[in-house]
């Protein structure tokens, strides 16, 4: 069944230079890309992204973090594509993350792990919702 996930390249891997290969590894694993924009998150955007942290010890720093830089926000388009999605990033802790991933290749700690990515449909509905309305998801 077709899904549709959110993917973001964080500012880590945008200030190494790293989308261009981000988003080939993207094409070359079968997504179709939706929706792409490039975009500066101000604080408050941040913090409504990961509201669902705001109780958790690294918000702050996560929050931070997310808006030092420019990110590209996206929706990607597969079959499965949430959980493959998932697997083509590899685990949160770089350090875990299989050979060949994106975060394996560009993350560097379990924060400035390069890319992020909806972790269930629930998420992935309200994710894609907060950066695109409907109308702007390309078909």
């Amino acid at each position: 069944m077709n899904e549709r996930t959110l993917a973001i390249i964080k500012p880590d891997a945008m200030a190494a230079r790293r989308a261009g290969a981000i988003l080939s590894m993207i094409e070359e694993a079968g997504f179709r890309i939706r929706a792409m924009r490039l975009m500066r998150l101000t604080r408050a955007q941040a913090e409504g992204f990961y509201a669902v942290h705001r109780e958790k010890p690294f918000f702050d720093s996560l929050c931070r973090f997310m808006t030092e830089g420019p990110v590209i926000v996206m929706v990607l388009e597969a079959e499965g594509a949430i959980q493959r999605w998932r697997d083509l990033m590899g685990p949160t802790d770089p350090a875990k993350a299989p050979e060949g991933t994106v975060r394996k290749l560009y993350g560097t700690n379990i924060e400035r792990n390069a890319v992020h990515g909806s972790d269930g449909p629930d998420t992935a509905r309200f994710e894609v919702s907060y950066f695109f309305p409907a109308s702007q998801l390309v078909e």
